[in-house]
């Protein structure tokens, strides 16, 4: 049901990107894979993927989709790189203020971490 659900929410997506002030590059494409076929696309590539996005987005100055900057976020934790998924949960946030809860519900891990150590 569950992933029933999220391939309805993605192909509903789909369907507005063509015509979306968004420029959504790789990012459905990875997002689907993500859940649809895990493993298939390792955070590596997917992060590899999604800077690319940023750069061809800046030259076509359009702006990226909800949810890109925190599934880059995601994929930079995945790898250990910490201060980069920081980096990108700011920009979710700063771009879409309404994921302000979930972002900085994510930032305090940051930092209730830091303050252990």
């Amino acid at each position: 049901m569950k992933n029933s659900f999220l391939l309805l929410l993605l192909l509903g997506l789909g369907s507005c990107a063509s015509h979306s002030i968004y420029y959504w590059g790789h990012y459905q494409d990875l997002l689907y894979d993500q859940y649809q076929t895990p493993g298939k696309s390792t955070p590596e590539i997917q992060a590899l993927k999604l800077e690319e996005d940023i750069e061809k987005a800046r030259s076509q100055n359009k702006p990226l989709p909800p949810g890109f900057f925190a599934h880059l976020g995601y994929q930079y934790l995945q790898m250990g790189r910490t201060d980069d998924a920081k980096v990108s949960f700011e920009s979710e946030k700063r771009q879409f203020p309404e994921s302000a809860v979930l972002m900085d519900r994510f930032l305090k891990k940051f930092n209730t971490k830091a303050r252990t150590k």
